[in-house]
């Protein structure tokens, strides 16, 4: 039986994704990174629909929009814009919103 080699997994992260430090590995991480955010994003705004007992496309008729690009919203399938996610939280009944800048503080959205 042949012996099995193995690699640690950074060593493979770097195959597919350039060594660190590297434009191709700061173009994959922050994508990845935006893909996460998004994610966070559109649980928030799925839990928030479900406790005001909405469908995806009764939020998306109160916003102006097509119940797909709510069902895209919330599985993080798109990266929301400042005005989007304030139209949706509007929507929710969400009367303030602020965004944090860790040490650049926090700015109201509305």
């Amino acid at each position: 039986m042949a012996q099995m080699k193995f690699r640690p997994a950074d060593a493979l992260v770097d195959d597919v994704w350039g060594k660190n430090g590297t434009p191709e590995r700061e173009a994959m991480e922050a994508k990845l990174k935006e893909e996460v955010d998004s994610y966070f994003v559109g649980e928030a705004i799925r839990k928030a629909r479900m406790q005001k007992n909405l469908t995806q496309e009764e939020l998306g008729e109160k916003i102006g929009v097509k119940r797909a690009q709510i069902c895209k919203l919330e599985n993080g399938k798109c990266s929301p814009t400042i005005s989007t996610i304030s139209r949706v939280f509007r929507a929710l009944g969400f009367t303030t919103a602020t965004l944090d800048l860790g040490i650049g503080g926090k700015v109201a959205l509305w």
